[in-house]
């Protein structure tokens, strides 16, 4: 299995996100790792430029790519049932710790430790705006498709706007006054 790991993280465009809802347009990990590695990069550059930050957009992108790498062993569990107690996220967290162990498995030894660091990022502000862009990553698509007239997304827009909003990450305050409305635009619009 040495070798591999390029081949392997491929795979995340097989794993298709929201599976418990109707999707207008499939989503898979792979395309929403990209959209949050670029959101991400965005707010670290935000909280750099005009909330005084000091932290290292580049490196958040990158770890950003592989924020969801363990979803192509585990496939993407569903929000309400990846978050039903505290017994389910424990086992989840150390279910995800496990295949993203046996994913940098995959490397030749000498490239191990660049990755752990990597799809095990300890960085506490990192993480945040991670979590964040993350979050923005899921609006946007529930706007889309509450846009396209799937109503099956209006609850979890709601419930995002409110997590958003209650979030107190001022680069996301800027993200969503300066940016969101694009997302609601057509093409002619823009």
């Amino acid at each position: 299995m040495k070798n591999n790991f390029f081949a392997f993280l491929n795979r995340m465009k097989y794993i298709n996100r929201w599976g418990l809802m109707r999707n207008n347009y499939v989503e898979n990990i792979q395309e929403h790792s990209l959209q949050v590695a670029i959101i991400a990069h965005g707010l670290a550059v935000i909280r750099n430029k005009y909330f005084g930050g000091n932290i290292d957009a580049r490196t958040v992108a990158t770890v950003a790519m592989f924020h969801d790498a363990s979803e192509i062993i585990t496939g993407d569990m569903p929000t309400p049932v990846k978050y039903y107690n505290t017994e389910i996220i424990s086992s989840y967290k150390d279910l995800e710790a496990k295949a993203n162990e046996k994913i940098i498995s995959f490397l030749p030894e000498e490239m191990r430790e660049e990755y752990k660091e990597l799809f095990f990022c300890e960085d506490e502000e990192v993480r945040k705006i991670i979590k964040a862009a993350d979050k923005l990553g899921a609006y946007i698509k529930c706007i889309e498709e509450t846009n396209a007239g799937n109503g099956e997304f209006a609850t979890a827009k709601k419930t995002l706007e409110k997590w958003l909003e209650d979030c107190n990450i001022p680069e996301v305050a800027y993200f969503i006054e300066h940016f969101m409305k694009g997302f609601s635009l057509t093409l002619d619009e823009m």
